[in-house]
């Protein structure tokens, strides 16, 4: 049985989005966002309701550690690891977890190499253990390696025929 410490607002959620490193508050399809970098980490389509980026790998992990906190949004959205968060009954060191994860994923170099986001100081929940031990490589984007190139240009041979 899980226990509510503390009820999550939409003002709780926004002022917490805004105290991330970069964070600023916009809009788009006439729903209010968060960005870090021009880039949206959470919007909030409605009262209740907050949606965030995760990469897929996170977004299984959360699923499967807080189901009655995260949703995957329905269909393309939500393949590509756009997870709704239902954090009015969710315990604040979560919520501060999944925020600082989206704005993770979409934070850009400069500021992924300050210090970053914190979590509140108070060790996570039990249940959440998993979630909690995202490694850095889940959390910061990595590098796409480079496609090799063939150096001697295009092949020639058949030219003609």
């Amino acid at each position: 049985m899980r226990v509510t410490l503390f009820f999550m607002r939409t003002e709780d959620l926004e002022k917490r989005a805004l105290s991330l490193p970069g964070a600023v508050e916009s809009a788009h399809f006439g729903k209010r966002d968060f960005r870090v970098g021009n880039r949206i980490f959470m919007s909030l389509p409605e009262a209740g309701r907050a949606v965030v980026k995760f990469t897929p790998g996170q977004q299984k992990l959360f699923l499967e550690t807080e189901p009655g906190v995260c949703a995957a949004v329905p269909g393309g959205w939500g393949l590509k690891g756009w997870t709704s968060i239902y954090f009015a009954d969710a315990e604040e060191d979560i919520i501060h977890h999944v925020m600082d994860t989206a704005w993770r994923n979409v934070a850009p170099k400069a500021l992924l190499n300050g210090p970053g986001p914190t979590l509140p100081d108070r060790p996570p929940a039990k249940s959440n253990i998993a979630a909690t031990e995202l490694s850095s490589a889940q959390t910061t984007r990595q590098p796409v390696p480079e496609e090799p190139t063939n150096r001697a240009g295009p092949s020639v041979r058949g030219a003609g025929r």
